[in-house]
């Protein structure tokens, strides 16, 4: 009978309802009652591993044992003996003959977490086992068959593994078949809240306590962080704040406490669509510095000489369309020194620059400042149409707001 994907929820623990949650449970049912290899891509702390035991209980290997194995953990010279077993006397410290994972499971499940960790003669071994259903154990010349269901996981991205040459493509291929990708926990919207009332409930029954709750800013703080440690993280979040709090009620000032600095003032969120372009993080991150360095040079050369500018001879400026239309320039032959907005600090009282440093007293950081704070004295405070009219995301801005120390709620009093 086919389970429904709240059923599906509740039987496994799975908190949220954000569709691409709810599309990555729909395609492990579907997978499941097939032979298809499946790879589960995802960040660390996201759940890969539920939806391996999803897919091994609705399977038909269900009957079977499931075993969850992290490459990671296993050193290289002994992940052979592990996987495959051995026998007697085949290596130093080998007394008797074991059984490896694959001899264990036989007719279950066996979920190969962070499969990118696997050395490279291992793959070749697994790879063997994904095709034929054979492996041979270490020390013994004898074929053994097996009928085993493997899906694997990753938190990284195996096509650029493949081109450093720590990954073999053809068993990328191999195990690729289906592939289910589980989103962080910053592109699942409101169920961070769904999750950490869950989390506090638990807390509360394990210490006795009451659970904690978030005031209305708090809920916000948490729905713009970024939570790069996923669930994983949140729940030690919680759990901290339900041991260390004497107050249950969780202000914005309290939950600052437990976000670590290190991620406040983080990269803007990268979009989910370079898992699926073949690109990695790593190097999206390089092009949005290389993107930034030419730009600052753009800005640097109209400066120094406005007439060989290329942002001059090509008649734009860089992303000037994103400016709300009082800071907009369309006069381009105005050297950027006479343009009113250019040079004008937060408090207007920085000294203009000499002619031997005239780079050094420009700050476009200041001027990053002068534009937040005008839009938003302008729209009262409200962050969202604050973020409309200056073309960043309202995530942006408040990390902006929180680098540059501005006072944002301040703004709604003047309204």
């Amino acid at each position: 009978m086919k389970e429904s994907i709240e059923v599906i929820k509740q039987r496994f623990h799975i908190i949220g309802n954000a569709s691409l949650l709810n599309r990555a449970i729909e395609v492990a049912m579907q997978v499941a009652s097939t032979d298809l290899s499946v790879l589960i891509t995802g960040e660390s702390g996201t759940g890969k591993e539920s939806f391996s035991k999803i897919i091994h209980a609705l399977s038909p290997y269900r009957r079977g044992n499931f075993i969850a194995i992290n490459c990671g953990a296993i050193p290289e010279g002994t992940i052979d003996s592990e996987l495959f077993g051995h026998e007697k006397g085949s290596f130093t410290g080998a007394l008797e003959s074991r059984k490896g994972y694959f001899e264990e499971t036989n007719e279950g499940t066996i979920f190969l977490d962070e499969i990118g960790e696997m050395p490279l003669a291992t793959q070749t071994k697994l790879l063997r086992v994904l095709e034929y259903g054979e492996y041979v154990k270490v020390g013994s010349s004898r074929v053994e068959k097996t009928k085993v269901r493997v899906v694997t996981a990753t938190h990284v991205n195996l096509l650029y593994a493949i081109k450093e040459g720590t990954f073999r493509e053809d068993l990328y291929y191999r195990l690729n078949t289906v592939p289910i990708t589980i989103p962080p926990l910053r592109e699942r919207g409101a169920d961070v809240i769904l999750l950490f009332h869950k989390f506090a409930s638990d807390f509360a029954a394990k210490y006795r306590m009451k659970p904690l709750a978030l005031t209305p800013a708090a809920k916000e703080l948490f729905l713009t962080y970024a939570f790069p440690g996923n669930i994983r993280q949140l729940k030690n979040i919680v759990e901290q704040m339900a041991l260390l709090e004497k107050e249950i009620v969780i202000t914005p000032e309290v939950l600052e406490k437990y976000l670590p600095s290190e991620a406040k003032y983080a990269l803007p969120v990268l979009y989910k669509k370079w898992m699926h372009n073949g690109s990695t993080e790593k190097a999206f991150i390089y092009g949005m510095l290389l993107d930034l360095k030419r730009e600052v040079a753009e800005l640097k050369e109209l400066i120094l000489d406005p007439s060989v500018s290329p942002v001059k001879q090509q008649g734009y400026m860089p992303h000037v369309e994103h400016f709300p239309a009082e800071y907009k320039q369309e006069n381009l032959d105005v050297p950027l020194l006479d343009r009113e907005y250019s040079l004008k600090t937060v408090e207007d009282k920085q000294p203009p620059a000499t002619a031997q440093e005239p780079i050094k007293k420009l700050s476009i950081e200041a001027q990053e400042q002068v534009l937040i704070r005008k839009s938003l004295q302008k729209n009262h405070g409200n962050r969202k149409h604050a973020a409309d009219d200056l073309g960043i995301s309202e995530r942006t801005l408040y990390r902006k707001i929180k680098q540059y120390e501005i006072e944002a709620y301040s703004y709604k009093l003047k309204k």
